[in-house]
Parts: structure tokens; sequence; C-alpha cells
């Protein structure tokens, strides 16, 4: 028995981190879409009762570093499944890149494996146990448009964004999500508009949801980008001096 799953990239919308909680996590605000960007996973029922993660990309971990892994892993243990998969991962979203690469592929393995290993689990029992390895893991679960709080983890579903143009730019850092919140002084952050955004989304207005974007995360990745430019272009003067 094989399953073949799409796990679509999302971007943010709007993300503010209102204060840091007693658990170590932010409290956010996040209104966040998924976009035509995706990797895609085949899940293959094995007689040994052991995962074995099959990764596409020479750069992304295949074992217990690795969502997907952890996903099936938490699904083994916590239901006694004594069945094994086999899970391919073809990647196509760039990682550390704030697209949710690692979490919507977490996403798709627990829905998959759900219907593998034949669970009966529902998409709200999945999201509630997703949260014990990924925030972003819950929204990967159901997609679409939707405005997530807490550390990300309790999910609002809105209405679907209008459809549009969407372009990516990936520059060549790349910064993970934790190092990111690390380093973020919300005493010197402009925080988005929130309600404007929802209320856009609401009217599905394209005009009001392109003004009201925000990232209080920016504030921390454009300084590192800013640093990295200037960086390699100290290295290239460098060498421009360096040569006859």
């Amino acid at each position: 028995m094989k399953i073949n799953l799409k796990a679509p990239a999302k971007i943010n919308l709007s993300l503010d981190a209102l204060y840091k909680r007693e658990d170590g996590y932010h409290e956010v605000e996040m209104v966040m879409t998924t976009i035509d960007l995706a990797d895609r996973l085949e899940l293959e029922l094995i007689p040994s009762d052991e995962i074995i993660l099959d990764v596409r990309a020479h750069f992304i971990p295949n074992d217990h570093r690795n969502l997907v892994y952890q996903a099936a892993l938490l699904l083994k243990e916590k239901y006694n499944v004594k069945k094994g998969a086999r899970i391919t991962l073809d990647k196509q979203i760039p990682v550390s890149a704030g697209l949710a690469g690692g979490s919507t592929d977490a996403a798709a393995a627990l829905k998959g494996l759900n219907e593998l290993w034949e669970l009966g689990l529902s998409l709200d029992e999945l999201a509630e146990l997703s949260a014990r390895i990924g925030s972003d893991i819950a929204f990967c679960l159901f997609g679409g448009t939707a405005f997530a709080t807490g550390r990300g983890e309790v999910i609002r579903k809105l209405p679907m964004m209008p459809s549009c143009w969407i372009i990516l730019a990936k520059p060549s850092i790349s910064i993970s999500t934790p190092s990111v919140y690390k380093e973020l002084k919300l005493g010197e952050v402009k925080h988005p508009d929130t309600e404007q955004m929802l209320a856009g989304i609401e009217a599905e207005n394209l005009d009001m949801i392109c003004d009201s974007m925000g990232n209080v995360l920016e504030s921390v990745t454009l300084e590192k980008k800013f640093a990295s430019e200037a960086t390699e272009t100290k290295k290239c003067s460098s060498l421009v001096q360096m040569l006859p």
C-alpha cells in the first residue's frame, strides 16, 4: 500500500509577537496562507516494524533530527503501532526560509501515516498531538488561510485569500526560526495591524491585505542579511586587492 501526498509551503501575511511566555516561547498572532510551492511525500507500508526516511536532498537529515521522522515516531509510540513505513520525501521548499518546509512535511506525514496505519484520528486530534514537536504543524494540517495564536498551535480558519500571484525571493543566507526569536527585541519592533489584516481577509480585499502586511521577525532577519552582504563585499574587496 502506498500513499502520495502534497505538502504545500506557507507564507506569513502578518506575524506579530506580543510577549515572551513563561514556557520560553513567544505569544504570537499570525495570519498565514498556503501557496502552490510544495514538497511531496510517498508513504509505503512495509513488513518490518521500523521507520525508513528517504530524503531526496543531500543536506536534509533522514533521522530523528527530521520532523517527518519525529512525527512518525510520535504516532508509533502514542498509539503503540507495530507496523512500519518507508517515507520518501521529495524536497522542493527551501530550508530555513520561513516557509514551514519542515512543518508541512511533518503534517503530511501525520495525515499519511494516520491513513496508512488505519488509526482513524481526526485532524483536530492530529493537530493537538503535533504541538509536541512543532508550533506550525497544526496550521499545515488544516492548510488554507488561518489565524494562529498561542505559540502558533491555536488555529482559527479564515476565508481563502483572494487569488493572486506571489513572488518568492530566497536570499543566500539561511536563518533558523528559533534563532530569530532568540534575538528578537520586542521593544524595538513595529507591530503589524493584525485587525486590519483580518478585516481584509474577511472582505476579500487584496489591497487591504497588501497594505496590512508586516512581520516583526524582519527586524532580525534583515539585519542578518545586511551583515552577510557586508561580509561578502569585504571578502570580495580583499580578494581584489590580493590579485596581481
